[in-house]
């Protein structure tokens, strides 16, 4: 039922136009009770590993007309500006977004920008987060861009294979206190300490705050005595720091708060079986589990800000044990309408704004 009543939302939308006046912002929809919905995508490469993965990428994003969309692997290919490049994509779709320069993760607004900044900046290859503003209804909103260290990936080594290089090891690694340990030599808490500092800032100013992002680590709100036995998590409940971190700042996980239950709803989003793509290059530990939900939404909770609803947009299928396999969760889905440009899933949030 929750799939059928996402979609039912989704053509009552595109119905009665509330978002898809191409040079209009927001449409024509109340000033009392407004729509606002985020879109975290992975990219993979800016939809280069997949044939005909980049336009697929624009009419996924076209279809949906997320008012803001997060991005994960921008890569600027070939000196082009890839925010450039589709925003006049979906230009040409009749839809009108505004961006900035960035790289490694990237940002696309529905509402003119007021400013834009880099909260965390690019280092080797170890993650980048960044921020831009704008304002609905005369209310300052900011938006953050997370695309965080894939480095010293210790999710893996529960699995049995090294975070660093993906060769199997000799034995899972299972002892919380060293899993924690060898995971703080990424860059991923350095990021987050970046986006905590700035967005305290902006609570303060009572902005309305969201963050979308591949954390490339799992939450701890997924990896817990319920969840202990199942996706080779082997036993380990893990109070992983990232999600830890903005729980205690206030933020909350909105895949989560809408779906509680890690369990019945895993909301994995990687890695995604993609039909284009052979199985050997979706899966990095091939005689596991890995399915991970590593894709989120998270927001800071504001009086009149209501979370309406939340999907995972891509294939019902996954990849497991190095197989394509269906998933038997409840999780709600919006499948693709044709290609599917990525490895990882995407997350689609709604909020209804008063």
């Amino acid at each position: 039922m929750k799939r059928k009543s996402f979609l039912y939302g989704l053509l009552t939308v595109a119905a009665g136009c509330t978002l898809i006046c191409g040079g209009c912002a927001a449409g024509r929809q109340s000033a009392k009770k407004r729509e606002v919905s985020v879109l975290q995508f992975n990219v993979w490469q800016e939809g280069t590993s997949v044939k005909g993965g980049y336009e697929a990428m624009a009419d996924e994003i076209a279809r949906l007309q997320p008012t803001f969309v997060t991005l994960s692997e921008v890569r600027n290919y070939h000196d082009t500006r890839f925010c450039d490049r589709i925003t006049e994509s979906l230009r040409q779709r009749g839809l009108t977004y505004y961006s900035f320069y960035s790289y490694d993760s990237g940002l696309l607004s529905r509402y003119p920008l007021t400013d834009s900044t880099t909260i965390f900046p690019i280092q080797g290859d170890h993650g980048t987060v960044y921020k831009l503003g704008t304002e609905i209804d005369g209310r300052r909103t900011t938006v953050y861009t997370a695309h965080l260290d894939y480095q010293n990936d210790t999710y893996y080594e529960v699995r049995g294979y090294d975070g660093n290089n993906w060769h199997r090891m000799e034995a899972p690694l299972t002892d919380v206190e060293e899993i924690l340990r060898r995971n703080e030599l990424s860059l991923r808490d350095e990021a987050m300490t970046a986006f905590l500092e700035d967005a305290r800032r902006e609570a303060e100013h009572g902005s309305l705050i969201f963050l979308g992002g591949d954390f490339n680590e799992p939450s701890h709100l997924d990896w817990t005595v319920a969840t202990r036995d199942s996706a080779d998590h082997h036993d380990c409940v893990v109070p992983w720091p990232c999600t830890w971190r903005l729980q205690e700042a206030g933020f909350k996980d909105a895949y989560r708060t809408r779906f509680p239950n890690p369990v019945t709803h895993p909301g994995y989003t990687y890695p995604a079986d993609n039909p284009d793509v052979d199985v050997k290059r979706l899966t990095w530990a091939p005689l596991s589990d890995e399915r991970e939900r590593i894709d989120y939404i998270f927001y800071y909770p504001r009086k009149g800000l209501k979370l309406t609803d939340a999907v995972i947009v891509g294939p019902e299928s996954c990849i497991r044990r190095g197989e394509r396999k269906r998933e038997t969760s409840r999780d709600a889905f919006v499948t693709p309408k044709g290609i599917w440009p990525s490895d990882h899933k995407a997350v689609w949030v709604r909020f209804q704004l008063e």
